[in-house]
């Protein structure tokens, strides 16, 4: 009995405790920074309390490799432990199933037997939907607070007429999970969640995996499918109550399954019953390995050290990449128009819209400069400033003489640099439009 509370006590503080963090981090910040934020509103990623903008979003490479490389790594390791111990459907199914309707509206007869079809209790039924539904609404907010930051979320609150995207967003992702949660149930991880299909590439001897000890239990089937009730010179008695309480509805003496989430629920049951004949569990959290040779498990195998040496180098790149993170950038877009000619027809402009953004803590004054002779600024002639942090669009016009055009465009570079700091600077390559040589000719004519 004190494994059964042990293991679900276990699981449970982790829920608690991961909800916490999932629900805090979205809250914490340093100097305006967030822990993390992926902002498509204020085109910015804050990462590690360092703020970077879309321009510098080559970082996010690394991120998305260290994840999956991380996954990789925990799956070698620990089988399919994200699955029982933070996966949200997991969570969320405890939630409704083992909460909602088993313990407040006693829909099902109790946690134990979870193959039991639930009772026929239609308004209790409708109501467990209707109490779950605020749960999914606060999770879909939550998620949006990551790409949102929940300062401006609540402020847009307020205002709710003028972000209906945002609150649209957040309601069909909130009708997504409860649908998901009371009516797809177990069969998202069966037939929906690709991460159950891949695992088994993940997996060797060594993995750890909920595993039924034949040796000890004996054989619960042969001959295919055909279920053996008697196991063949075994411990198991066949009680099936490891099979009672899978939420996921696997036999786990079948061998290993996809479906099979390592909630270790089913060694839970089994260890409450060979407690009583003073015998440790047949189902345990072990390898193929440690159950046939007894051996320990091995944590620093080839697997899992070329993991952490990925993880390690791609750590190193993101920390290095962050830490030449630029404090001018740049961006250039032309106008809708492609050239004018002046007046007394000598000269070609080209108009263009610059976004400067000053990313340092430090107001600066930027002065711009073309790295090409034919061509020079016509506007602005001044130096101009931008304060710590800001953003600002500058309309820049260039000017070249007609009696050097020698091709319809030509590639030029656009320098900017800070007046009171030379180590502050950016170029950016565009192109500068010419009229065709003909038709300039013909109208000169």
């Amino acid at each position: 009995m004190g494994n059964i509370t042990n293991y679900f006590k276990k699981r449970t503080t982790f829920y608690v405790l991961l909800t916490c963090i999932i629900f805090i981090i979205p809250f914490i910040r340093i100097n305006g920074n967030h822990l993390f934020l992926l902002s498509f509103d204020k085109q910015k990623l804050d990462l590690f309390f360092i703020s970077f903008n879309t321009n510098e979003l080559y970082l996010m490479p690394f991120l998305l490799i260290m994840m999956f490389v991380f996954i990789f790594f925990i799956t070698n390791l620990l089988g399919r432990v994200w699955c029982a111990w933070g996966c949200p459907q997991t969570i969320f199914r405890i939630i409704f199933r083992d909460l909602i309707q088993t313990k407040l509206f006693r829909i099902y007869s109790g946690r134990k037997n979870k193959q039991n079809k639930p009772r026929n209790k239609i308004f209790a039924r409708i109501a467990s939907v209707i109490v779950f539904y605020p749960i999914s609404l606060i999770a879909a907010s939550n998620f949006l607070w990551y790409f949102v930051p929940p300062e401006d979320f609540f402020t847009y609150l307020d205002h709710f007429n003028e972000h209906l995207l945002l609150f649209g967003i957040v309601l069909c992702l909130s009708l997504f999970i409860t649908f998901d949660i009371t009516f797809i149930k177990e069969n998202f991880c069966a037939y929906i969640c690709p991460y159950a299909r891949i695992q088994s590439v993940m997996f060797d001897n060594d993995t750890k995996s909920v595993i039924y000890d034949e040796s000890r239990g004996g054989i619960i089937y042969k001959d295919g499918e055909k279920i053996i009730k008697k196991p063949i010179g075994g411990e198991c008695i066949a009680c099936e109550a490891c099979v009672k309480i899978c939420p996921t509805h696997i036999d786990i003496r079948k061998g290993m399954q996809l479906d099979c989430i390592n909630c270790l629920e089913c060694a839970d049951a089994c260890s409450n019953v060979q407690a009583r004949f003073n015998r440790p569990p047949l189902i345990s959290w072990s390898s193929t390995k440690e159950i046939k040779t007894k051996e320990k498990l091995k944590f620093f195998r080839f697997r899992t050290i070329v993991y952490i040496v990925v993880l390690c180098a791609m750590f190193i790149g993101l920390v290095l990449t962050a830490g030449s993170k630029e404090t001018m950038l740049m961006n250039i877009n032309r106008t809708t128009e492609l050239y004018t000619i002046n007046k007394d027809e000598n000269y070609v402009d080209n108009a263009y819209v610059i976004l400067f953004h000053n990313t340092s803590k430090q107001d600066h004054r930027f002065y711009l400069e073309i790295l090409d002779d034919d061509i020079s600024i016509l506007k602005p002639k001044k130096d101009f400033r931008v304060k710590a942090g800001e953003k600002l669009k500058q309309i820049v016009i260039l000017r070249s003489e007609l009696k050097k055009v020698k091709k319809h465009h030509k590639h030029i570079n656009i320098r900017a640099y800070a007046l009171d700091d030379d180590k502050i600077f950016t170029i950016k390559d565009t192109i500068f439009i010419y009229p065709k040589e003909k038709k300039w000719k013909e109208k000169k004519k």
